[in-house]
């Protein structure tokens, strides 16, 4: 595998942790839909670590890659922290 692959499945790591988080996808171990959203913003705030260290670094595949996936991320933390404001008024 090269490099660019490697980087790629890390986005993707913290990318599916921070959803199953979210409550977007079952968590693997229970198969349940649970929510954290300390949690889903640790592995948000990890991709934001990531793209801060790697500046100037990456080909614009993985600059794109990242740039996507923490958008994505950040948009659904909005979504599920709304809700969460929502349900306890």
């Amino acid at each position: 595998m090269n490099s660019e692959m490697y980087f790629a499945q890390l986005i993707a790591i913290f990318h599916s942790s921070a959803m199953v988080a979210l409550g977007k996808l079952k968590n693997p171990a229970t198969d349940k839909i649970e929510r954290n959203l300390e949690q889903a913003k640790q592995a948000i705030d990890m991709l934001e670590t990531l793209r801060e260290k790697t500046k100037g670094n990456l080909s614009s595949t993985e600059q794109r890659m990242l740039d996507l996936a923490l958008t994505e991320l950040r948009l659904n933390f909005v979504d599920e922290s709304n809700k969460e404001i929502t349900s306890s008024n």
